[in-house]
């Protein structure tokens, strides 16, 4: 099966999904929490983006319904969500990370790359979206783990995650794009549990331990 999507829309779409990814490493550099859900909405706006371009390059009328969606739930109510339910003051995250900033793009960089050859050794083709917007989604979701376990704060975890599922969408719009609407629905509201379990995460671990480090978490591993 041939790749049937005229270069520029090519174009469009693999720069969008670049745009995606360096966000991602922003985050890891982010020096404040409030920083961080700044990035993710951008970074959701560019999802949103992404699927009125494949709704209206394809002309999958669903896309648009779960555009909408998508900007309602992740660049509005999650971010706005979380920075309620942050400190009056901003987070200094310079100390909150187990390795240093330049060290955390290293890695990054690294597993981005694996991310690269692995999918192109795939060999995947999709009519909706460029191969390589697929390779890039993988990359998101591997720099997303590396957000979620090098910084040892509960609101960056919960960015990491966040994000992570937004790799994961754009995933979804190379590989399955015409995936029915209620499926598409579903995963969007169990990202809505999500943070709603991260709340009160948030709330009860500043509350108790007035910091929001994951160190004193991490104690309770057996």
């Amino acid at each position: 099966m041939t790749l049937n999507v005229p270069s520029t829309d090519a174009g469009v779409a693999d720069v969008m999904a670049i745009l995606v990814l360096l966000t991602e490493f922003a985050m890891l550099r982010a020096p404040l929490l409030r920083s961080q859900v700044r990035l993710y909405a951008f970074q959701s706006l560019v999802v949103t983006g992404l699927a009125i371009f494949v709704a209206t390059s394809r002309h999958i009328d669903e896309l648009y319904v779960l555009a909408l969606l998508t900007f309602v739930l992740k660049v509005v109510i999650v971010p706005g969500l979380v920075m309620r339910l942050l400190p009056d003051a901003d987070v200094d995250l310079a100390e909150s990370s187990i390795l240093g900033v330049a060290s955390m793009v290293l890695v990054a960089i690294a597993v981005a790359a694996f991310a690269f050859f692995a999918v192109g050794s795939l060999h995947v083709h999709s009519v909706a979206l460029p191969t390589s917007a697929l390779a890039i989604a993988a990359a998101v979701v591997l720099v997303a783990f590396v957000l979620i376990i090098l910084r040892a704060d509960v609101v960056s975890q919960a960015i990491g995650f966040f994000s992570l599922e937004n790799g994961v969408s754009v995933a979804s719009l190379v590989v399955a794009a015409g995936l029915p609407l209620v499926v598409e629905v579903a995963f969007l509201f169990d990202l809505l549990v999500a943070v709603v379990v991260f709340g009160v995460i948030m709330r009860v671990h500043h509350g108790r331990a007035n910091s929001l480090s994951t160190e004193d978490l991490d104690r309770l591993k057996g």
